[in-house]
Parts: C-alpha cells; sequence; structure tokens
C-alpha cells in the first residue's frame, strides 16, 4: 500500500472536512466574484476585460487537471494538495493586492493553476481512504459543496462589495486554507515509494497547449469573436494540431502524462464521457434556472438560490443511496437510473417552467435533476477509480475531472450560444408598441435582471422573451441527458475491482 493505513480510519473524519473546505475554497472562487464585478471595475477600471475574470479561471483549472493526476501517482497525493492549496493561496493574495484589470486577471490565472490540483486531487483521495462501499456517498458530499457554493457565492459576493471590501473575496481564502492544511498535516498520514521518475514536459506542454486554445475558442467564441471569424477558425485548428501531435508523443513517452489506456478501456471512456455531460448539465441549469427564476418569475436572488439548492440536496442522498444500489446491480446500471432522473428532471423544467409557475415547482425540478446527477456521477467514477490501483488512480480521477471541467466549458458556450441567439432573435424584431424604449442586443435582459424598466409592457416583453431563451436552455439539459445514455452503454455491465497496489 501506498497510503499508511496506521490509525488511518480514525482519522478520515477530519480528512474529510480538510478536502471540502480545500474544495469550497475553490468552488466558491468561480461564482463569489460575480456580484463583486461593478466594485472591482469601479475601483480598477476595465470594464471590457472583465469576462476573463471567469475565462482564465476556468481556462487554467481545467488545462493542469491531468498533469496533476499524473503527478499524484507518481509523488502522491499529499504533495500536490499541498502544492495546489498554496498556488491557490498565493494567487488570492496577488488577487487581494491587485492594482489594475489586467495584475487580477495575472492574478485569477495563478488561482487557477492552484485550483486545478484541489478538485482532482481531492476525489483521488477520496478514492483512497475509503472502501468501495462508502465511496459514492463521501463523493456526493464533496460534490454537494460545488452546488451549495453557487448559491452562497454570489450572494457573499454581494455582501462583501457592499458592505465591506471586494478584496476580502480573496483574502478571506488565507485563514479558511491555513486551517485545511494544518488538518491535513496532523491528521493524512502518506507514505509513497520512491523510485527515479522521467517527467513528460513535451506531453505535458502538448497537452496544456492544446486544451488551452481548445477551451479558450469555446469559452470566447461567439463572445469575443464570431463563431466563423478568423481568429476562431485560427484557435480551433492550432489546437486540434497541437492534440493530435500530443497523441503521437504519448505513444513515445517513457511515462506518458495522460496515458492512452484512459481512452481505451471502455468503463473509463464511459466514464469520462458521463461526466463531460455531467460537466454540461451543471453549468446549464446553475446559469439558467436562477436567471429564470429572476427575469422570468421576478424573484430576488435568495429565492433563486433557493430553487438551485435543491440541487445539492437532491445530490447527496441520491449519491449516498447508490453505494447500495450499485453493488446489488452494478455502477453502470446504478448510473442508467441516474440518467432517467436526470432526462425526467431536464423535461420537468423544460415543459412546466413558464411565466407565473411556482418557485416550488422550478425547486422540485432542480431536486429530481439532483438525484439523477447523484445515481449517475458517483458510481461512475468509483467504477473508474475500482479497476485500478494506487498508482493509476490519480491519473484516472484527473480524467475524469478534466472531462466535467470540458463539459462546463463546451456547455458554457453552447448554452450561451442558444440563450444569446433566441433574445437577439426577440429583440431585432420587437412589436412596434416597445421597440422606441427596447435595446436592441441582448443587454435587454439587464431591464428585468436588476433594472427598472419605466413601463410594464416592455418588461413584459423582456420577460417573455428571457423565457423563450431559458426554455431553449432546458431543452438542451433534455437533449443532454439522452446523449448520457449512449454514453453509459458503452460501459460493460459488470466492473470488476482490482486489489490495491
Amino acid at each position: 500500500m501506498a497510503v499508511s493505513g496506521v490509525g488511518l480510519r480514525s482519522e478520515r473524519g477530519p480528512v474529510l472536512v480538510a478536502i471540502m473546505l480545500s474544495t469550497g475554497l475553490v468552488a466558491l472562487d468561480s461564482t463569489i466574484i460575480a456580484t463583486a464585478v461593478p466594485s472591482v471595475v469601479r475601483d480598477l477600471g476595465g470594464f471590457s476585460q472583465f469576462p476573463w475574470l471567469f475565462s482564465v479561471y476556468l481556462l487554467t483549472q481545467a488545462v493542469t487537471v491531468p498533469l496533476y493526476g499524473k503527478f499524484a501517482d507518481s509523488l502522491g497525493r499529499k504533495p500536490v494538495l499541498f502544492f495546489g492549496i498554496g498556488v491557490f493561496l498565493l494567487g488570492s493574495v496577488l488577487c487581494g493586492a491587485a492594482w489594475s484589470m489586467p495584475v487580477l486577471i495575472a492574478a485569477r490565472a495563478v488561482q487557477g493553476i492552484g485550483a486545478g490540483a484541489v478538485q482532482p486531487i481531492s476525489m483521488t483521495v477520496v478514492g483512497d481512504l475509503y472502501t468501495l462501499e462508502e465511496r459514492a456517498r463521501v463523493q456526493g458530499y464533496v460534490a454537494s459543496v460545488w452546488g451549495i457554493a453557487s448559491v452562497l457565492g454570489p450572494a457573499l459576493g454581494g455582501l462583501f462589495a457592499e458592505y465591506l471590501s471586494w478584496r476580502l473575496i480573496f483574502f478571506i481564502n488565507l485563514p479558511l486554507g491555513a486551517v485545511a492544511v494544518w488538518m491535513l498535516v496532523r491528521h493524512f498520514p502518506e507514505s509513497v515509494r520512491r523510485r527515479a521518475h522521467r517527467v513528460d514536459y513535451a506531453g505535458a506542454a502538448l497537452l496544456t497547449g492544446g486544451f488551452s486554445l481548445l477551451i479558450l475558442g469555446l469559452l470566447e467564441g461567439g463572445v469575443a469573436w464570431p463563431w466563423l471569424s478568423v481568429p476562431s477558425l485560427v484557435i480551433f485548428v492550432f489546437a486540434v494540431v497541437l492534440l493530435a501531435v500530443f497523441g503521437f508523443a504519448e505513444r513515445r513517452a517513457a511515462e506518458p502524462v495522460l496515458p492512452l489506456w484512459v481512452f481505451s478501456r471502455r468503463v473509463l471512456t464511459g466514464g469520462n464521457l458521463i461526466a463531460f455531460v455531467v460537466g454540461a448539465l451543471l453549468i446549464g441549469l446553475s446559469s439558467y434556472l436562477p436567471t429564470y427564476a429572476q427575469g422570468v418569475l421576478g424573484t430576488g436572488p435568495v429565492v433563486a438560490g433557493f430553487a438551485l439548492a435543491a440541487l445539492t440536496v437532491g445530490w447527496p442522498l441520491a449519491a449516498t443511496v447508490s453505494g447500495r444500489i450499485y453493488l446489488r446491480i452494478g455502477f453502470r446500471d446504478t448510473a442508467l437510473i441516474g440518467i432517467v432522473f436526470v432526462i425526467a428532471g431536464a423535461a420537468l423544467t423544460a415543459l412546466l417552467l413558464r411565466e407565473g409557475t411556482s418557485i416550488w415547482v422550478a425547486a422540485g425540478a432542480s431536486f429530481v435533476l439532483g438525484v439523477g446527477l447523484g445515481l449517475c456521477a458517483s458510481p461512475t467514477l468509483v467504477a473508474a477509480q475500482s479497476t485500478v490501483g494506487w498508482s493509476q488512480r490519480g491519473v484516472v480521477t484527473g480524467a475524469n475531472m478534466f472531462s466535467r471541467s470540458l463539459g462546463s466549458a463546451v456547455g458554457a458556450a453552447v448554452f450561451g450560444a442558444i440563450a444569446n441567439a433566441t433574445l437577439a432573435a426577440r429583440f431585432a424584431s420587437p412589436p412596434a408598441g416597445v421597440s422606441a424604449e427596447l435595446p436592441r442586443s441582448a443587454d435587454a435582459t439587464s431591464l428585468v435582471l436588476g433594472g427598472q424598466p419605466e413601463r410594464a409592457d416592455v418588461a413584459a416583453y423582456v420577460r417573455e422573451a428571457l423565457q423563450a431563451a431559458t426554455h431553449h436552455v432546458f431543452l438542451g439539459l433534455v437533449v443532454l441527458g439522452v446523449l448520457g445514455i449512449g454514453a453509459l452503454v458503452l460501459m460493460p455491465r459488470r466492473v470488476e475491482p482490482v486489489t490495491e497496489d
């Protein structure tokens, strides 16, 4: 065994708390800055650049995940996790001290580099410490942190920005991160068999460059430049070329940073594809359910957050139950039950969420979808982890987490394009009565998302357009759920766990 087992079982609780705290820091920083943007821009300027505060964080986080997974298998979980937390806290200090928007963007990139280690290594540690029967339940707890952060993040960001200082959004990470590190130092013993390693620098550079361009193109396409423009095409062509060269390089590498066998086994391929679907589903629901609640139903941020919070209740509950189910019927069949719930929850959002719908209906649909994700995401990740030993679990978990991050990036781009196209079409040809008062772009949605329209008919038309846009996004969630069935069919019905190294 690579991890010391002396007294470790009694220490698992504090380790899990430390992991959830570390994960919470990363999850919160993905959302907390959203409501603080006006204050940041007021202090630093650079309004046209602020979308990069989100894009660069997601970009650097996603492309580093596979690298950390490989290093965790070579060097051990503990040093890689400490490195990730340390870099994340360094980035937090730089963010809090930033004196201009470019500096803040660069600091967010540093934060993302650190964040890329926390989620996959945390899930890997869960796979190391907990038995096959326990993993789904515990991973449900860790996964619920992200849902809670999506609700609390914007509210906390607004409170800090309005009553204290937006810089505290970043400085607050320091004491919390220090507590997480202290708990890991005290309660997480680890011994790794040391041997000489050959670092795959070429593979790491090609992988990072290729996926950086790919995710950059997906995040900024249709926003910073048109999808079919020269910059967009050049970025995607270079991304494909770098990834193709990466594939050839990994075949020759002595210790590849992302071994190609990760994509050759059915259980791993199916698990990575379903992780991609989960990432896209999460970004779609968490981005547009609160928008629907506030813009169409006219609720406040707290009530809108309540609707999304129902997902964070359904996910861990279902993940807890899934551990018992997959021991009886298998990982794939459990996940297939989950995907049925996912499709049902998505269908409820598409069919029932209209103007005048009760917020309780939205919360119910979110809960059903959360149940589906808990029954689907946790068993497939446990299945992937159970097919390898300690020395390969970091790579497998990192590939799964990377697939989820890539799904979020693709989902954000696709759903954003769907919503913006719907709104642009509606606002391009409004009724004559409201035409003079309506901006000819998606920015008109600000009239019902915090703005104060002077005329009720203008607000009603904007709400109708926003309802149509969110409806199309919710239909996209249904399509994603159906595609998830195809991903699960790739997995074998029975997965035989391997013995530990």
